[in-house]
Parts: structure tokens; C-alpha cells; sequence
């Protein structure tokens, strides 16, 4: 038996369930329903154990779809989810939802709030006291922009644990000498710097342009790979939005060429072993 291979960021959807705002028909590559039985043929080949699976709707009803699901799938190691963190009844919201020992974390769609200091507002705090009682991690769905107010929310709240979800989609296709990507690479730097704070290597290739390879990517993936070194570094495919952008085969191999001068103890954790220590490690199934 192999070394745990586990990735740690893809979706499930089904378009009649009415809550993805964010899918268009215009997503022609990913405006279908995806399941278990589309994906599972692709983690074979990759010779992966198991997902976690991550909301893609502010929905209640979409987690509580999602728990489904991973109840008679195996392949789904645990499930982040959604709640209204800033609801008067939060807390007890949140502890519903753990109920299920599937959920391993919560994830707000930041990028998609107007306000971009929301994730400042006091009125989260008795939310993200339950979510370290439950011990679930917190997904940051954010862009370069956020990071200021991410920092300052993981200063605030140093007993949870934060995983930024995809670099915080920096702007790749610019270049490492972009605009924007001193800024970014500052900011990540400051969020390193705090052990609580790790970071996914996924949703790069949508973030490349077209025509992508893995050296346009390597600058980006270098530098979080300084950053938070290999024990804070979690890989993931963000498919199916992958699609929009290559095949799950094609980024399977990216990450090979990108990880291919780390040490196999190094390559084991972000491939795998980060994932099962920080989502896995009170909550979600044991990989087969």
C-alpha cells in the first residue's frame, strides 16, 4: 500500500437543487450535475484515497445535501460546509451541524460578500468560538484583497485553524511580476508566519489563462511552498471548476512536475498527509 494521497478541495453539485447563484449556463464545461460516480473513476487513476468535499452554495440545505452524500460515499473523507456565522443563533446552528462527524469545517463565501471587512465584524466571534469547540477548521474562500482582514482575523482567533483555499487566487496569468503580486506575497507571508494558517495548493490552473503549464504556475507554488513549507502545504483538485481550465490528469501531473525536486517525506504531506492531520485528525472518516 502506497502513501495516503487525499484531495483536499473538489465539489458535488446538482443544478436542480436552485442554490448555485454562481453557476452559469455560460460555464459551459461545469454547468451539469457532477457526483461521486464522476469523480471516483479519476481518483482511481491517481491513486487517491479520498476527498473532502467543500461547498459551493450559502446554502443550510446545501451542507445538509453534501453530509447525504458523504454518508453513502466513502471516497468522501469529510465535508466543509456553510453556516450563517453572523446569525444570532450561530452557535447553535453550528453545533447541528457537527452533530455529523462528517463536517470537518465551515467555509463563508468571502470573495462573494460586498463588504470586504465582514469578516472583521465582532458579531462573528461567539460563531467562531463554536467552530474551535467543535473542532472544525475554517475555510477562507479569498482573494488578494482580503488578506489584510484575514490576517487580522487570524491574530484575533489564534486557536483556529485557518486553511486559505487556492493561494488566494492570486493573479497568475500576470506573471511573478504582475501587479498585485508583491502585495499578495507579503500579505501570505504575514499569514505563514502564524502556525495555525495553512494553504491549498488548487485552483491555480484557473487562475493561469489559457495554455497554462507548470511553469507559469511554479513561481506561485514556490513561493507558498517557502512560505508555509511542506507541513502546511494541502493539495487539491477544485474540481469539477477545474474543468473550466484542464482536466483533473493534467493538474495530477502539474503538481508532480512542481513537487518533483521535494523529498518524498515532503511530497507524502501535501499530497495527503496534511489533509488527514488537519481535517481528519478529530472529525471525517479514516481513509480506507
Amino acid at each position: 500500500m502506497g502513501p495516503l494521497r487525499i484531495d483536499a478541495h473538489q465539489h458535488y453539485w446538482a443544478l436542480a437543487r436552485g442554490d448555485y447563484g454562481w453557476l452559469t449556463p455560460a460555464m459551459t464545461p461545469i454547468h451539469r450535475d457532477f457526483a461521486p460516480a464522476d469523480l471516483d473513476p479519476l481518483l482511481r487513476e491517481a491513486g487517491i484515497a479520498g476527498t473532502i468535499a467543500v461547498q459551493a452554495a450559502p446554502t443550510k440545505a446545501e451542507t445538509r445535501y453534501l453530509l447525504d452524500l458523504a454518508a453513502g460515499c466513502r471516497s468522501i473523507l469529510g465535508v466543509v460546509g456553510w453556516s450563517e456565522l453572523e446569525a444570532p443563533d450561530a452557535p447553535a446552528r453550528i453545533r447541528a451541524l457537527a452533530a455529523d462527524p462528517l463536517l470537518v469545517g465551515l467555509r463563508p463565501m468571502l470573495h462573494d460578500i460586498p463588504d470586504d471587512d465582514w469578516l472583521l465584524r465582532p458579531a462573528l466571534a461567539p460563531a467562531v468560538a463554536e467552530m474551535q469547540a467543535q473542532g472544525l477548521v475554517f475555510d477562507a474562500l479569498v482573494r488578494p484583497r482580503h488578506l489584510p482582514r484575514l490576517i487580522r482575523f487570524a491574530e484575533a482567533h489564534p486557536g483556529l485553524p485557518v486553511v486559505i483555499d487556492h493561494l488566494a487566487k492570486p493573479e497568475i496569468a500576470a506573471g511573478p511580476a504582475g501587479p498585485g503580486r508583491a502585495a499578495w506575497a507579503r500579505d501570505m507571508a504575514a499569514l505563514a508566519a502564524m502556525p495555525q494558517v495553512s494553504c491549498k495548493l488548487s485552483g491555480m490552473a484557473t487562475e493561469a489563462g489559457p495554455d497554462w503549464d507548470a511553469a507559469r504556475l511554479r513561481p506561485f507554488a514556490d513561493l507558498a511552498l517557502d512560505l508555509f513549507g511542506p507541513e502546511r502545504l494541502l493539495w487539491g483538485s477544485d474540481w469539477p471548476v477545474l474543468r473550466l481550465a484542464g482536466s483533473y490528469a493534467q493538474w495530477w501531473q502539474a503538481t508532480a512536475d512542481l513537487l518533483a525536486a521535494q523529498p518524498p517525506a515532503a511530497r507524502d504531506a501535501i499530497l495527503g498527509g496534511n489533509a488527514a492531520r488537519i481535517y481528519l485528525g478529530r472529525r471525517g472518516r479514516r481513509p480506507c
